[in-house]
């Protein structure tokens, strides 16, 4: 009765082996587009925030190079936004209205502060939103599965890439951190 049993499931397994890899196969191609538009959705409230933070930069930044670096991001941002709405309208893909919370937390934080220590806040929140963005486009870039998401992402790293170095310098010339990704901070 034991053989049996064991027979049966057997081959249970065996006739819904062909079902269950063909569900597999339909469930691989519709995680592989997931990816894309959580990129394209993460993109979206990472650059909507940049811009706000830029803002809030250009208004409070006691260093020149600061209130410039803030109205980089306003202007590059808010043009890879344009550019993202129209691809994600293409594909379909809903982006967020506005700000998330996280970076809602930091505006309110950096409002907080006021003179060489907004400027620096500021510049550390920068360099490490920019090294995050750069690997996340680095990824998309060379392996994301929508040839549309792929292609505005490898057009966009370099101005991240520029962004990055031009926070390094910021970082390290005015207002007095290495720019490094382990460096601590002057108090």
């Amino acid at each position: 009765m034991r053989n049996v049993c064991v027979v049966g499931v057997m081959a249970l397994a065996l006739s819904a082996a062909p079902a269950i890899a063909a569900a597999q196969k339909q469930g691989a191609k519709a995680a592989g587009a997931k990816p894309d538009q959580t990129f394209v959705v993460d993109v979206a409230k990472d650059s909507m925030a940049e811009v706000e933070l830029g803002k809030l930069a250009v208004q409070k930044a006691v260093k020149p190079e600061v209130k410039q670096f803030g109205q980089r991001m306003i202007d590059d941002h808010t043009k890879a936004n344009d550019e993202l709405k129209t691809l994600a309208q293409q594909k379909g893909i809903t982006l967020p209205g506005d700000v998330d919370p996280k970076g809602n937390a930091l505006k309110a934080r950096l409002e907080k502060l006021s003179g060489e220590q907004f400027d620096r806040t500021f510049m550390q929140a920068m360099l490490m939103d920019h090294r995050k963005a750069v690997n996340a486009f680095k990824r998309e870039s060379a392996s994301g599965r929508d040839p549309d998401v792929k292609s505005w992402a490898a057009k966009t790293l370099p101005t991240l890439e520029e962004h990055l170095k031009q926070a390094q310098d910021t970082a390290r010339t005015a207002v007095g951190t290495s720019g490094r990704k382990n460096a601590r901070t002057k108090k």
